[in-house]
Order: structure tokens, then sequence, then C-alpha cells
């Protein structure tokens, strides 16, 4: 076991932000002395190690929290995670560094594209890897193989609109590194049906209280709640872009009209506009 001052020492971290990590609940001391001092084993060490990792990329101490407490995620599963978070900033940083060479070369490109060849052929192969084999030979059949399917994507994203689409995107993602991270690492199947199953029932509560107006204490905690899911089956940074664009789709006749058969009439219409109501 080791005290306060002894992780302090190893780790370069204060004593007060330890303090504050317990305080908090992201890293709990594995027990405490007699005198009522903080004691730390190896595996809680080993927890500070992957906070340390996260605090890289400056994700927000609450989202490390939420990551660190997911059952779905177990120790292999984070390292990893972090493992390709780091591979992708070093590309990042190597291709920042080509593009000041260029520019110090007399050879700027003046290239705003939102992600380079790099990360757009990790993007897709990503895409692929966690792709049902079914849809996957599909895809290679129509465009009459995976090299003839890969061209196609790369100049799909390298749009105008899709450049459009990303931007946002990456609003709700809190920036590039997390979204290609959320690519990369997508939550299992069986996690998915999980939150599906989380927000049908949120959904069959809402339906329930369309007397009431949206701007009830019962709706918004509702709606809170389905933002909150969404936040953390999407691993967002601010899901509210999200959810305001989830909100227009139920103006498209096929979305409402599925929803009304689904939740009962007219309850389309009142999900809409409690979702823009608690958003806006």
């Amino acid at each position: 076991m080791r005290t306060v001052k002894e992780i302090s020492n190893i780790t370069g971290i204060s004593v007060r932000t330890l303090h504050y990590y317990d305080g908090i609940g992201l890293l709990k001391p594995t027990d405490k002395s007699e005198a009522g001092y903080r004691l730390y084993d190896d595996k809680a060490l080993e927890q500070l190690q992957q906070i340390l990792f996260f605090r890289e990329f400056d994700i927000p101490l609450k989202e490390i929290k939420a990551v660190m407490e997911n059952p779905a995620l177990d120790r292999n599963h984070i390292l990893k995670m972090q493992r390709e978070m780091l591979l992708t900033k070093i590309k990042r940083m190597e291709h920042l560094v080509a593009s000041i060479d260029d520019i110090l070369k007399g050879d700027n490109k003046m290239d705003f594209a939102i992600f380079n060849k790099i990360e757009m052929d990790e993007m897709f192969q990503a895409m692929t890897e966690h792709m049902p084999e079914e849809m996957k030979q599909k895809a290679i059949d129509e465009f009459g193989g995976i090299e003839k399917w890969h061209e196609h994507y790369i100049q799909a994203v390298s749009g105008d609109d899709m450049q459009r689409r990303y931007r946002k995107m990456l609003e709700w993602f809190g920036g590039k590194e997390n979204y290609l991270a959320a690519v990369k690492n997508p939550i299992s199947k069986e996690v998915v049906a999980s939150y599906q199953k989380r927000m049908d029932g949120i959904l069959e509560k809402l339906a329930g209280k369309r007397e009431c107006s949206v701007d009830s204490f019962e709706v918004k905690e509702l709606i809170g709640e389905y933002g909150f899911v969404m936040k953390q089956l999407y691993q967002l940074q601010d899901e509210s872009g999200m959810m305001l664009s989830l909100a227009k789709t139920y103006r498209r006749e096929e979305v409402k009209k599925a929803t009304d058969e689904k939740y009962g009439n007219g309850v389309a219409q009142f999900f809409m506009q409690a979702i823009e109501a608690f958003y806006k």
C-alpha cells in the first residue's frame, strides 16, 4: 500500500489533485490507515495511469469517470482505446509537421479538408472491420471489389457536402480526435441493444406525458434522460446538436407516420416540440 504522498512522488500528481479525484469518485483510495490516511494499492495506481492517459487528450473528468465506470469496458478494452487515440494523435502531429515542412519549402497547398488521407483510410478500415460480413460482402459485390469500394468511399468523404456534415459532427463529439476514437472503438452490439431498450422505455414514458406541457418538469426530466443516454451511446461531448437534429427528423412524413403508429396519434409532433423546448 502507498500513501497519497508516495503516489504523488511516483506520478507527479499533486496531493491536492488526488484528494479531488477521491472527492468526485474518480479514484477512490483502496483503504485508509488507522489514522485516517488514504492508502492505494497497485490496482489503484494502474487506474490512475489510465486516468492520466485520458487527460493527455484534455477529456473532461466527468467523461473519464463515465468510461472508467462503464461495465461494458474492461481493462484491456480501455487500454486498446487509449492506444488507438495515441496513435491517431501521433499521425495527426506527423501530418501537421509535414504541412509546416511544406510551408517552409514554399509548397503550401492550403488544404483545409477536415480529414487527411491517412485518417480517411483509417475510417474506412474501421468501418469494414466492424461491419457485418453479409453487409460487407454486398458492398464489395456492388462496387466490384474492395479497392473500388475504398476509392468510392474516399471520393465521397472528400466531397464538400460530406465535409460540411463532418464539421457539424465534430462539434457533437468535441473534436476530431474524439470522433475518430469513437469510429475506431464502436460499442458492441449487445451494449447498443441495451441502450436501445432503455431509449424505447424513455419514449414510452414520454408518449404517456403527451397531454403535459413540454415545459413541465416531468417532460423535461425524460428528455434530459434521453439526451444523457444518447450522449453515452454515441460517446459525445455535447449531445444538444444531435438531439436537435433528431427533433427535425420527426417532421419527415415517414418518421412521423411510424412514430404515431407505434406510440399514438400526434406523438411525433410532441417528441419534436419537447426536444426543441429542452435544448433551445
